[in-house]
């Protein structure tokens, strides 16, 4: 149960959509920015946001987002789940791209904090083949997801524990993107 009454359901808005479908005023935008961050036109491709979301959520204790978003990204990688995973538990030795883990290391300094960031990493980003574009995304939505993950576990959200929910989210958020999921 919710620290706070969202008048609603938290078996059928649990995590952030029970907040959201709250605060409508305040969930609009928020669901208009993850649809942004993680669906748009932006520079790197959807799978490696969405693994970006699951680890930063992940380094956040954030149950909910961390399996929301792990599901979202497992669905959109041919590897699915275990690549997650691996990512998760053991960056520097799992199977992506140099440029994708420098990335997420950058990603894994926002989440301890902006001015972790620094010259060094951005560098080494360069020099694995990231542009300034894919940095600034990087960044931006490691700094979102802090924010996000901080609002679930602040209203202590309802996370169901059976993965298949998160299976059946991803497959509609797939279909309809985030606006259309609260």
């Amino acid at each position: 149960m919710a620290h706070i009454d969202l008048g609603v359901d938290e078996n059928e808005f649990p995590g952030v959509r029970g907040p959201l479908k709250y605060r409508p005023v305040t969930g609009k935008p928020m669901l208009e920015l993850a649809e942004t961050l993680l669906r748009g036109p932006l520079s790197l491709p959807t799978a490696d946001r969405e693994l970006i979301a699951a680890y930063v959520s992940g380094l956040n204790e954030c149950t909910y987002c961390c399996a929301a978003h792990s599901a979202f990204a497992a669905a959109l990688l041919d590897e699915g789940m275990p690549l997650v995973e691996q990512v998760r538990t053991d960056l520097d030795n799992a199977p992506v791209s140099a440029k994708l883990r420098t990335l997420l290391h950058i990603a894994g300094a926002v989440q301890r904090g902006g001015r972790q960031v620094t010259p060094e990493l951005v560098e080494t980003a360069r020099t694995e083949g990231a542009t300034d574009e894919e940095i600034h995304d990087t960044v931006l939505i490691a700094a979102a997801f802090c924010m996000v993950n901080r609002y679930v576990d602040g209203l202590g959200t309802f996370a169901p524990s059976d993965p298949k929910f998160y299976e059946e989210t991803a497959r509609r958020v797939l279909s309809v993107g985030y606006r259309n999921t609260v």
